[in-house]
């Protein structure tokens, strides 16, 4: 694969800005290349992740999942910090796509269960990995070459109702590779949009 292709693909910054770049004709991918802030880093660090439920829940862009984040275990520091950190995320996701309300998931992984390289059906898919190592991605004609979204670091995949077919796949890192269980943010839009 050409240096130009691979630039025309996949879309890199350091701000939250470079998301917006997921709009070019080709694009399949941009990410938001950050570090988790300290203080939410460290809060996460203490959560006992098998015993937080899996939120699933569709939420107004103006809305904080803060009291769905309460419902299914999340408390304290963590409670807040992730709660403001998912919000903008929303926010941004809904600036993307136009949507006043999302899909939002925050699954806590601890199987293989989504290890094979897929595309999205839908139309964009924001995914940032909080706790483990990120979400693995690679061409479609390059799958020997498997790169990964860094934890902490905001990846959003064109969907096949926007590519089609992709060019660029996901997946979640093989659970034997990891030290423990993941937790893993997913913003789409809603299943009927």
């Amino acid at each position: 694969m050409s240096l130009a292709r691979l630039e025309r693909l996949i879309a890199i910054g350091g701000d939250r800005a470079s998301l917006d770049r997921i709009a070019r004709p080709g694009a399949a991918l941009a990410i938001w290349w950050r570090h988790l802030p300290e203080p939410l880093r460290a809060a996460l660090a203490t959560l006992d992740l098998p015993g937080v439920g899996d939120l699933s829940v569709e939420v107004d862009a103006d809305r904080s999942v803060g009291p769905a984040l309460r419902a299914v275990g999340y408390a304290g520091s963590a409670l807040a910090l992730l709660a403001a950190d998912i919000d903008l995320l929303v926010r941004r996701h809904a600036a993307l796509t136009g949507e006043d309300r999302l899909r939002v998931r925050l699954d806590v992984i601890e199987t293989d269960a989504g290890s094979r390289f897929q595309a999205g059906c839908g139309t964009l898919g924001l995914n940032c990995t909080y706790v483990g190592p990120g979400t693995e991605w690679c061409c479609v004609d390059g799958q020997d070459a498997i790169c990964e979204v860094p934890t902490g670091a905001v990846g959003v995949f064109k969907g096949r109702a926007l590519l089609n077919p992709p060019e660029v796949l996901h997946r979640s890192p093989p659970i034997a590779a990891n030290d423990g269980p993941r937790l893993v943010l997913s913003i789409d839009p809603p299943p009927d949009q």
